[in-house]
């Protein structure tokens, strides 16, 4: 019999080289609209052009699927298991991503061949799972295998600007040296850079650059900055910004005639018991590295993925008044190049790209506010709220809400940058948490929709009631310039769009109605009602 034989068409080559992608060392890379045509060398200019292109790995995010607005509560510790377990197959799949970089530029169908087409596989089942368990005890969700397929997701820096992790001003050392980038010409992303990893001043090993370029230092700092990344996946120069060039942007909401205008704060420390884990017991409870990056904890001291409502009622606090147990926990802040940390072996460290020195800070402060068009209500006990969305730079900004500023300038606040702060200058991250509540539930399936954020007028929409506003201000003493980032999962790069808060209001009941009354009568109480 004669053997057919079938050339591969020019859309498919192109559709294959679209899909290939390849991580450099120091986070995002440039978007490149460039294709291998048929006839192109897979190591080709071309094809490498188009690997280069993307840098990490997107998936729809099933956890905040409409399908799954209302799962039954005989299901959730399922559903939940099997949500984690997605986020276990992405961030597995991101690091034979980014372990892959000689395999793509070989063949540029390696990353749909060897990846992505091998995670959405995994996804279906996983999926499917989730809407077997959801169907047991009510309506099967339809339509949810749609959420399956993953792309590759380019990182849209700016093309010109200081060099991967780079930045002006000293590093952590002098003397001559080769630096890492090529200077003040193109850099291999195709843009005008002050040299991979560089940056202007005296960095580590300063000096001339390689590959022609004039590069002052391998890894610099800005203003005497700690300098660039070790993790490899983020974040990126672009995603800082000198604090003093940003206009002021915060705006107040004016007390109405029946706002309540007191506020009660509670002293819980700055986590001086270090108390760390890769938990989340909020969204993946009874899972070991749900979060899969490390966070603080002040307040309840037995927080962990297996705490349960009893258990963190009878857990100790570092709160200062003790009818405060609540939990306040968010991602660690750390200095990237500062050295290897306990955790550096581990998951949820460095085993998934969170490096550095973990950052104690020099302050936290947790305040209870008012509303401003009306008097609030008290919290129901084991409330649980997150605010921000520690995938926002895959999903969007939509549930992106953490800030950041600098002391002296928090009239300037940043959702999508790391600030640079002058010297003398603390960076500050600051959580506004939800303050309007459906009046039932103390948590729901996608952990938001029991409560809601008030409207621009301070309003809280029909059917929910205003409750006092956690605010949360969250201050660090760290070097100026690049070099610091919050821990994320792998794929979310370090950015600063995926920093996020979570509290379980753990407030024995008269001490919560203390706070009320003192919000509601205009009243300043600090640590006791």
């Amino acid at each position: 019999m004669a053997r057919t034989s079938r050339k591969r068409s020019t859309t498919a080559n192109r559709a294959i080289a679209a899909g290939a992608a390849l991580l450099l060392g120091g986070g995002g890379l440039v978007a490149a609209n460039v294709y291998a045509s048929a006839g192109e060398a897979k190591n080709s200019p071309q094809t490498k052009a188009v690997v280069q292109s993307l840098s990490t790995i997107s998936c729809p995010d099933v956890a905040n699927a409409a399908q799954l607005a209302n799962v039954p509560e005989a299901a959730r510790p399922e559903v939940d298991r099997n949500l984690a377990l997605l986020d276990n197959q992405i961030t597995e799949a991101y690091k034979r991503f980014a372990d892959s970089k000689s395999a793509i530029e070989r063949d540029a169908g390696f990353a749909n061949n060897a990846i992505i087409n091998p995670l959405k596989d995994k996804r279906v089942a996983t999926i499917d799972r989730i809407a077997i368990a959801v169907g047991r005890t009510g309506a099967r969700p339809q339509g949810l295998e749609s959420l399956a397929a993953c792309t590759l997701k380019a990182d849209n820096s700016p093309t010109a600007g200081q060099g991967n992790n780079g930045g002006q001003g000293q590093g952590n050392g002098q003397g001559q040296g080769q630096g890492n980038g090529q200077g003040n010409g193109q850099n291999n992303n195709g843009g005008q850079n002050q040299g991979n990893n560089g940056g202007q001043g005296n960095g580590n090993n300063n000096g001339n650059g390689q590959n022609g370029g004039q590069n002052q230092g391998q890894n610099g700092g800005q203003g005497g900055g700690q300098g660039g990344v070790q993790g490899g996946n983020g974040p990126d120069a672009s995603d800082f910004v000198d604090i003093t060039t940003v206009q002021p942007n915060v705006q107040k909401v004016r007390n109405g005639r029946n706002g309540s205008r007191g506020s009660f704060s509670s002293d819980c420390g700055v986590n001086e018991n270090g108390i760390f884990n890769p938990d989340n017991v909020i969204v993946a409870a009874g899972v070991s590295n749900g979060a899969h990056h490390f966070h603080d904890y002040i307040g309840n001291q037995n927080n962990d993925a297996f705490a349960t409502d009893e258990s963190l009622a009878a857990g100790q606090t570092s709160c200062q008044n003790q009818g405060d147990k609540s939990s306040y926990f968010w991602p660690v802040l750390r200095l990237q190049n500062a050295g290897a940390e306990a955790d550096a072996n581990k998951p949820g460290g460095g085993i998934e790209g969170n490096v550095g020195k973990i950052q104690t800070p020099t302050q936290v402060t947790n305040t209870f506010v008012g509303n401003p068009k009306s008097k609030v209500t008290a919290m129901p006990r084991l409330l649980r709220i997150i605010t921000g969305d520690a995938k926002a730079f895959v999903n969007g900004n939509a549930n992106a809400n953490a800030s950041w500023s600098c002391t002296g300038f928090e009239n300037r606040q940043l959702k999508d940058k790391y600030p640079i702060c002058p010297q003398g200058s603390q960076v500050v991250r600051t959580f506004k948490f939800q303050s309007c509540w459906d009046g039932q539930n103390i948590d729901s399936a996608n952990h938001r929709t029991h409560v809601a954020f008030a409207d621009a007028q301070g309003n809280c929409a029909n059917g929910f009631q205003a409750i006092p506003q956690l605010q949360q201000r969250v201050v660090y003493n760290v070097p100026p310039g690049p070099g610091f980032a919050v821990d994320s999962f792998p794929e979310q790069l370090h950015k600063p769009v995926t920093d996020h808060g979570d509290f379980i209001n753990v407030f024995d009941e008269n001490l919560m109605n203390g706070l009320v009354s003192c919000i509601n009568e205009g009243r300043k109480c600090n640590n006791n009602a």
